[in-house]
């Protein structure tokens, strides 16, 4: 590994590496071509032809997503949300007056394989100001990623202000209504990402294998992060609209969470520990939306011990657009989990108190042999659990809800 190689080279090596071991198509460089736009026609006509859409559906479809994606009267972050809606949840169509609507996929989630990968350099972006980033990676035709390269003499701050200016309404901002990743890089500091409108200083690095040193970080993290498979994944469960501001995870939130989605599947409880400021509360927000969204007839109880942090919970679910119903009192909490909704609730651990209980033991005895009755399957996530679950509380809940898949957060 050379170190200090012109910025040309590290581009050269980066496509070769998103061709020859990312196994993506290379759509050559677009310095020169005319129209070139985040939702390329041709590429996605081919894309829905080759999964046997008709003519008119795909035609619905571009219409759709053009619209959506150049609505001038929304700003970035409303248009993105938009259109990652339509991504994530695939485009209703209907070809005639009086025929079932049908549901058009975008990308196909269950298999990333089945999906056309491309790059392609230097596009040229004609706007209010022409601009170039330097690699821009596609999905079926669409624009879902932008790579800025630097020399690595370059801080790696100058390629995250690059792309931060292309966003502006001066520039390009029309352009990155369907990306979902932002990316920036050079040889000596590796890659950072974050998504639109993120600022510099909450950029990520992503880290893993770290004993290996074999090649450039750059490298490394690009294959991490682009993998089809991962990349697919990142888009499908990991990205969050919260309140105006698009995220993705940190690493460890990402880990975590894949660690949790794995637990949940074996109907196994367990506990996710944190540091002070690691996102405690999107890890919540994505494990609850997975959960929500791959089991269908799930439930998920947030608890927490305090009435500051019951209220928090509440308006981070609501920010990321999760309605929540927040219980006023334990019997409150056992009558809704009897209904078939809501599924989304938070509750105060105290709530499962009982005052005035004489014989504790006699008291749980009771709630084992006629626990209340609830509907659907139970998650419950149980937040600074190590304040409450060593004792009385944590028993009263194991009996109220025996067949529920517990999570704790410490």
């Amino acid at each position: 590994m050379t170190i200090g190689q012109p910025e040309s080279a590290t581009q050269n090596r980066v496509v070769a590496l998103f061709c020859d071991e990312l196994c993506y198509q290379t759509l050559g460089n677009w310095t020169d071509r005319s129209n070139n736009s985040n939702v390329e026609v041709e590429l996605l006509t081919a894309y829905l032809s080759k999964r046997g859409y008709n003519t008119v559906q795909i035609g619905r479809v571009l219409d759709r997503l053009r619209a959506e994606a150049g609505n001038p009267n929304r700003s970035l972050y409303d248009n993105n949300k938009v259109v990652y809606s339509l991504l994530r949840y695939g485009v209703q169509v209907q070809t005639a007056v009086g025929e079932n609507t049908e549901t058009v996929w975008l990308i196909d989630w269950n298999d990333p394989t089945l999906n056309d990968f491309a790059i392609a350099e230097e596009v040229t972006l004609h706007g209010n100001h022409e601009r170039r980033p330097d690699i821009v990676i596609y999905v079926n035709g669409i624009a879902v990623g932008v790579l800025e390269l630097k020399n690595s003499r370059v801080d790696i701050g100058e390629g995250i202000r690059q792309n931060l200016s292309n966003q502006q309404a001066a520039f390009n901002e029309w352009f990155f209504s369907t990306v979902q990743f932002v990316f920036a890089g050079n040889d000596s500091q590796g890659l950072k990402y974050g998504t639109i409108k993120t600022e510099e200083k909450y950029f990520l690095s992503w880290k893993e294998d770290e004993a290996d040193n074999s090649r450039f970080k750059l490298d490394k993290y690009l294959l991490k992060m682009c993998n089809k498979a991962r990349l697919i994944e990142l888009m499908h469960d990991f990205v969050l609209f919260d309140g105006g501001i698009k995220k993705l995870p940190r690493v460890h939130q990402y880990f975590g969470i894949k660690a949790a989605q794995a637990h949940v599947r074996r109907r196994e409880g367990g506990i996710i520990w944190h540091t002070q400021g690691s996102g405690k509360s999107i890890v919540m927000v994505l494990l609850a939306k997975w959960i929500l969204q791959n089991k269908p007839n799930a439930r998920v109880v947030i608890v927490t011990d305090r009435d500051e942090l019951d209220k928090q919970i509440e308006s981070v679910f609501i920010a990321a657009g999760f309605p929540m119903t927040r219980v006023g009192s334990g019997r409150d909490l056992m009558a809704r989990l009897g209904q078939a909704a809501p599924r989304l609730l938070c509750s105060l651990v105290h709530k499962f108190g009982k005052k005035g209980v004489d014989d504790f033991e006699q008291y749980i005895k009771d709630l084992q042999a006629q626990p209340c009755p609830t509907v659907g399957e139970i998650f419950v996530f149980v937040d600074e659990c190590h304040r409450t679950q060593s004792g009385k509380l944590h028993r009263t809940m194991k009996a109220l809800m025996p067949n529920a898949g517990y999570s704790g957060r410490t």
